[in-house]
């Protein structure tokens, strides 16, 4: 996480230097905006960490910007901070996907812990993502008969089983399952079933 950033977006120049202050203080790399509308015109990919948004803005607000993050796909946890917050306006922002939504004033080290939090499910997200195409360009390497007897081992059929699906011998299922383990690198059925499930996890087209 120590690319991780806080990506802190606030009108108020005021409130979004003294953050800013706060955080670095705190060891955490912060990158500012004064508006969501330069925030999303910046965005980049491979950012990592959090967005910490005010919820009151002139032009985007703190909802309109989450609404405009998952449309574009961008996944970087966020948490709303603002000081006229009710109940109605935290539950909205929770539906729509927010980490946390927090009120002014806030204790610094509530604040920290919240987004620390949050920059570790980031990071928790980018990791299980790294696994999954892993595991699916490991299966992309499988021949199409090798896949079909990975398929018929995740539905727990036997090799005998197997053979008989595809009317081979049990011997020519135990050939293409061992070149199946190699190129997976698995040495056990468990790790073979859990690589087609994140390959599975993986795949858009299986949503």
């Amino acid at each position: 996480m120590n690319d991780a950033t806080v990506f802190l977006i606030d009108d108020d120049a005021s409130v979004r230097d003294a953050l800013g202050l706060v955080l670095s203080l705190k060891g955490m790399r912060t990158q500012l905006f004064a508006a969501a509308e330069a925030f999303l015109e910046t965005y980049r990919p491979e950012w990592r960490g959090c967005v910490l948004t005010d919820l009151r803005m002139p032009a985007m607000s703190g909802l309109d910007l989450q609404q405009a993050m998952r449309d574009r796909g961008i996944l970087l946890p966020v948490v709303v901070l603002t000081a006229h917050g009710d109940v109605a306006t935290a539950r909205l922002a929770l539906k729509s996907g927010a980490f946390d939504f927090l009120e002014k004033p806030i204790d610094d080290e509530i604040l920290i812990d919240v987004l620390r939090n949050a920059i570790r499910e980031d990071s928790l997200r980018h990791d299980t993502q790294r696994a999954e195409d892993a595991a699916r360009s490991l299966l992309e390497r499988l021949t199409p008969r090798e896949r079909d007897v990975l398929n018929l081992l995740v539905e727990g059929l036997s090799q005998r089983e197997i053979a008989g699906r595809l009317e081979i011998s049990p011997r020519t299922v135990e050939v293409y399952k061992a070149r199946m383990m190699e190129k997976l690198r698995c040495r056990s059925l468990a790790e073979v079933v859990r690589t087609a499930i994140a390959a599975a996890s993986a795949d858009p087209t299986n949503t």
